[in-house]
């Protein structure tokens, strides 16, 4: 018998969108008990959207200011669930392929001890197969029998001696690890400790001890890894690549880059530190030269890249970030 769950939606200004995303929930051969729709958008557009359509077991919520923001709005989503044994979560601008919720649910029943699954996007990498016997060159990744093109910052670390020394999914002592996107499209489970949040599921027990972080306020960058990697610490993560989805990143709803560039300092600064509470000074200084060789990067970017604004300004809230952890985060 399958497990019951509900599907938690949060959504700002994307009404497009989240209707596509919608048209391929009702695809699916297991539909979820209940889909919750949590929208944080100042305007009525998705309101209209979805109330032009006559999607099974929807429910609509539009929050008032004190709960928009990522993870308040799935802190939201949650409390207003059924009685259900798993909470899905998906972003807006992701489409599920058919048998994504029937792959992905399955996997609580094959692997009891599951805290929570991932499922597995497809088209953010071109992965191909390998002989067992195949030497990856500098420019490739290879694992499982498969290969992918690493990319050009991964390339330059490798060179450096500050490449990730665990599997993708961990986070080394220093941080900077590969995320499960360098997990090959093989079919298999393989067992991590972090998650993307765009396609996560919980037990919903789980939300019993858990929740996410209120420090991680509006966008919300990073709030999967803080909540992944506590659940970690007493359970177990796992990653189907078998339940596959397209997610397409709409801009819609996005900080500008100079905000983004500070939160992928500041809040990867704090992940690593609820993972890593008190690393050693050789993995302090490891941290330190992989932050500043990418905001090197992103500044060499301004200068070679078409999207030179975007790259700079990035690279200065980059730096805005590492400098204001002079007055570093405290865990929430």
């Amino acid at each position: 018998m399958s497990l019951s769950f509900s599907l938690v939606i949060c959504t700002y200004k994307r009404p497009v969108p989240v209707i596509t995303l919608l048209e391929s929930v009702a695809k699916q051969t297991l539909y979820p008990t209940e889909i919750l729709v949590i929208d944080g958008s100042p305007d009525d557009d998705t309101a209209r959207a979805i109330g032009q359509r006559n999607f099974d077991r929807l429910r609509y919520f539009k929050v008032s200011p004190e709960h928009r923001g990522l993870t308040r709005q799935r802190n939201f989503g949650i409390s207003q669930t059924s009685d259900v044994d798993v909470i899905a979560f998906l972003d807006d601008d992701t489409v599920l392929e058919p048998e994504y919720f029937s792959t992905l649910i399955s996997t609580y029943s094959d692997y009891p001890d599951a805290q929570a699954v991932g499922g597995y996007i497809v088209n953010e990498a071109d992965w191909r197969p390998v002989s067992p016997d195949h030497k990856p060159s500098p420019g490739e990744f290879v694992i499982d029998g498969f290969m992918r093109l690493d990319p050009s910052r991964f390339v330059l670390r490798k060179k450096l001696g500050l490449d990730s020394d665990v599997r993708p999914g961990f986070m080394p002592a220093f941080s900077h690890g590969r995320s499960v996107g360098f997990l090959p499209p093989s079919g298999k489970v393989y067992r991590v400790e972090q998650l993307m949040g765009c396609v996560f599921t919980f037990r919903k027990s789980v939300f019993e001890k858990f929740s996410f972080s209120h420090y991680f306020e509006g966008y919300g960058l990073y709030e999967d890894a803080d909540i992944c990697l506590r659940i970690a610490q007493s359970g177990s993560l796992y990653v189907h690549t078998g339940a596959r989805l397209y997610h397409y990143h709409d801009d819609g709803g996005r900080p500008n880059k100079y905000n983004y560039g500070k939160m992928v300092v500041r809040n990867g600064w704090y992940v690593w530190r609820v993972r890593h509470p008190r690393p050693s000074f050789k993995n302090k200084l490891k941290w330190q030269a992989i932050t500043w060789l990418l905001i090197a990067v992103r500044l060499s970017n301004a200068i070679t890249s078409r999207s030179r604004k975007e790259a700079f300004t990035e690279a200065a809230g980059r730096i805005s970030g590492w400098f204001s952890l002079l007055s570093p985060p405290r865990q929430v």
